[in-house]
């Protein structure tokens, strides 16, 4: 009965998770609950753990010990199952520069097995605002125009959770503002996410609940309702130091 509550509740669900490499220790026990729905922000310095622990979610590298579950399922049992149900969107876009944008997208979909993925593609395409360079090589792209195809790219399977790795890391001011309001629509469309980011003044306006992550652990979280914009930067320093 237990399991089948925290299922409903919590979309991603880490419990004492601990990721090494070698003698250096990435992770050094994380408890990390997103419930459904969430727009979690988690901050931190570089070197914190934070693209480690996306990996983890992404099932891209086992965890060296801890439980995980993503969307109910077990992340050593279950992997295909949570890959179905998460998009994965960085600061790589993880693109092919020499097919078209349609191309890559068609393709990505196809990955997932859909059934009408032209369509499909053509659809996510429209919905990023790319539709006039459908059929464009990405090559062509601009850094912004690149992260809304990754964006595409991420959503084209219709995922549950996405998962995003410093998704404003070499955007200009502009570029960064159209992203933010993708991920404004995003979150509307009853998704949980989860991001890190260096970007304190987007990801405290995106997000339901906010976490510092430092030197492999989550020293802090708290809902943004709760926290005061204003401070929270002296906040994350003095936390950050502390650790």
């Amino acid at each position: 009965m237990t399991n089948s509550l925290e299922k409903e509740m919590y979309d991603i669900k880490a419990e004492d998770l601990k990721k090494s490499y070698g003698n250096f220790d990435a992770l050094r026990g994380v408890d990390l609950h997103v419930k459904r729905g969430e727009f979690f922000t988690l901050f931190g310095p570089n070197g914190a753990g934070k693209t480690t622990l996306i990996k983890l979610l992404a099932t891209l590298t086992d965890p060296t010990s801890g439980d995980l579950s993503v969307f109910g399922f077990d992340a050593k049992k279950e992997v295909n199952n949570i890959r179905s149900a998460i998009g994965v969107i960085s600061h790589d876009p993880y693109l092919y520069e020499t097919l078209t944008a349609f191309e890559n997208i068609k393709f990505f979909g196809e990955l997932y097995g859909l059934t009408d993925v032209d369509n499909r593609a053509r659809f996510v395409i429209k919905q990023v605002g790319l539709e006039s360079r459908t059929h464009d090589l990405v090559r062509t792209f601009s850094r912004g125009m690149k992260q809304r195809l990754t964006v595409a790219r991420a959503i084209v399977h219709e995922p549950k959770i996405l998962l995003l790795d410093e998704p404003y890391t070499g955007l200009d001011q502009h570029g960064a503002q159209i992203f933010g309001e993708m991920l404004s629509e995003l979150k509307n469309q009853n998704r949980t996410i989860l991001m890190t980011t260096h970007n304190i003044d987007e990801g405290l306006d995106l997000s339901d609940t906010v976490g510092i992550l430092a030197k492999g652990e989550i020293i802090f979280d708290s809902p943004t309702s709760q926290i005061d914009p204003a401070n929270f930067k002296n906040l994350y320093i003095s936390k950050v130091e502390e650790s």
